[in-house]
């Protein structure tokens, strides 16, 4: 019994040690510089973003399927933008989807050299990749699909991104927005996905252009893309619900 107790003890003074050694570590990374507002979630948020950004590989890849893993994958939780009755209901968006996005365009904007308007011809002429990923929701149901579209990366390259950058924010014609580091950023999983299980991306799943940000949880892979703004400081999206990091 003794020695038990003597076992716990020990593991209980290591794990303390650890993680002491992490806060120090991660103390050493730089910090999205979220602000609190008093907050202190918010300061959890900085603290889970720091030390998983000290401690974990930078370049580690999400896990990767082949065809024949891929599964059904519900819309839970979509609201369509295009619909009158909907909450989210974007006139600009209903129109384009009436022209079958033959006039949209993704706006880039912000901190970077050639800022313009990319309609999906001239995405779909940057470099492609395809991939097939699990997709783990924040409600705890998870389902692998291929997707298909341009690295950020390769966009963020092509604009011209500024080397004091350190946010990319994104703009839905649903109201959503959000944003991500440089390091989530130019991920090479990280796509602006245009095509799903080798078809056009459907509306119930962001048409026609979505986020996957495979090292997170599901919400930040954010559907119907309209604006995608280079900051050098954080933008607090306001009252989400939602953690602004979520590694996985």
């Amino acid at each position: 019994m003794k020695k038990k107790q003597l076992i716990t003890r020990r593991t209980a003074l290591i794990t303390g040690f650890t993680a002491l050694g992490s806060y120090l570590l991660y103390r050493t990374v730089k910090s999205p510089a979220m602000p609190t507002y008093g907050s202190i979630l918010r300061a959890g948020d900085n603290f889970t973003y720091e030390a998983q950004r000290a401690l974990l590989s930078k370049r580690a890849l999400a896990k990767e399927y082949s065809r024949g893993d891929i599964t059904s994958f519900p819309a839970v939780g979509t609201i369509d933008p295009g619909d009158e009755k909907s909450p989210v209901f974007s006139k600009d968006y209903a129109l384009t989807r009436h022209h079958d996005f033959s006039d949209w365009k993704l706006s880039v904007e912000g901190r970077v050299a050639r800022p313009g308007q990319y309609s999906m011809a001239d995405l779909q002429r940057l470099p492609v990749r395809t991939q097939i990923t699990r997709h783990s929701c924040e409600e705890g149901w998870s389902a692998i699909g291929e997707w298909t579209g341009v690295p950020l990366s390769q966009l963020l390259q092509h604009a011209g991104i500024y080397p004091t950058a350190r946010f990319v924010n994104f703009y839905a014609y649903d109201g959503y927005q959000d944003s991500i580091d440089m390091i989530d950023a130019f991920h090479p999983q990280t796509l602006l996905a245009y095509g799903m299980n080798g078809k056009p991306l459907p509306v119930q799943h962001g048409a026609p252009l979505r986020l996957r940000v495979e090292t997170q949880i599901g919400y930040k892979s954010m559907k119907y893309l309209k604006r995608v703004v280079v900051t050098d400081e954080y933008v607090d999206p306001g009252d989400s619900g939602w953690a602004w990091y979520t590694g996985i």
